[in-house]
């Protein structure tokens, strides 16, 4: 199940298709609840990388645009879900693939640092895909949560994949492109280890 998720193996899998694979999973992982373990970073980050490499023929721009626009509408989709089901998707039974704690979760994230966290939540995995979902529950203004929601997407979406094609000629990288994606994930996982060492101290 975990080569799925790797970047690398999904490009020698589906070749230039890779990209519209990543626009998808990008959706899923911000709009899908179901989709909160899906790669957001490392997927955006390698993208970059291809398409400075020449292995994804797709100019940057239109896959800057093409990705930004696939992390706003699943964006939106998680707010809607929110704002429509409400206390249903609390209530929605644990499964495999949905687990409350994780809305719980982003709910106090959420009441913690209010709108902000539309921003925030974008940098921090299972966040970005709960957060949404919370602003639209909380009935955030739609207005206010869009504002706050392309900056996010601007900086995460568009910044990641940016720093990939940036770093994407570097030899090092190339050649060590399974650790820095890693490294990715590691540093992408501190906010929660952050946030769960805080609460710990307050218990």
């Amino acid at each position: 199940m975990l080569q799925y998720l790797n970047p690398e193996y999904l490009f020698a899998t589906f070749g230039q298709l890779f990209f519209v694979v990543a626009c998808l999973m990008i959706f899923a992982e911000t709009g899908l609840l179901a989709g909160f373990f899906l790669p957001g970073d490392s997927l955006l980050f390698a993208l970059g990388l291809f398409i400075a490499t020449g292995q994804i023929q797709v100019p940057l721009w239109l896959a800057v645009v093409l990705l930004a626009v696939s992390a706003f509408a699943g964006d939106q989709t998680g707010y809607w879900i929110g704002r429509k089901l409400g206390p249903a998707v609390f209530n929605k039974p644990k499964s495999r693939l949905f687990n409350p704690k994780n809305v719980d979760a982003a709910h106090s994230f959420f009441e913690r640092y209010g709108s902000r966290a539309v921003i925030l939540a974008h940098f921090v995995p299972i966040m970005r895909t709960f957060i949404p979902v919370s602003a639209g529950i909380a009935n955030l203004e739609w207005k206010k949560f869009t504002r706050y929601n392309i900056v996010g997407i601007a900086g995460w979406a568009v910044g990641v994949t940016l720093l990939g094609a940036a770093l994407g000629t570097n030899e090092w990288v190339k050649h060590n492109l399974e650790l820095v994606l890693i490294a990715f994930v590691v540093l992408s996982f501190i906010p929660i280890a952050i946030e769960v060492l805080r609460n710990w101290k307050k218990r």
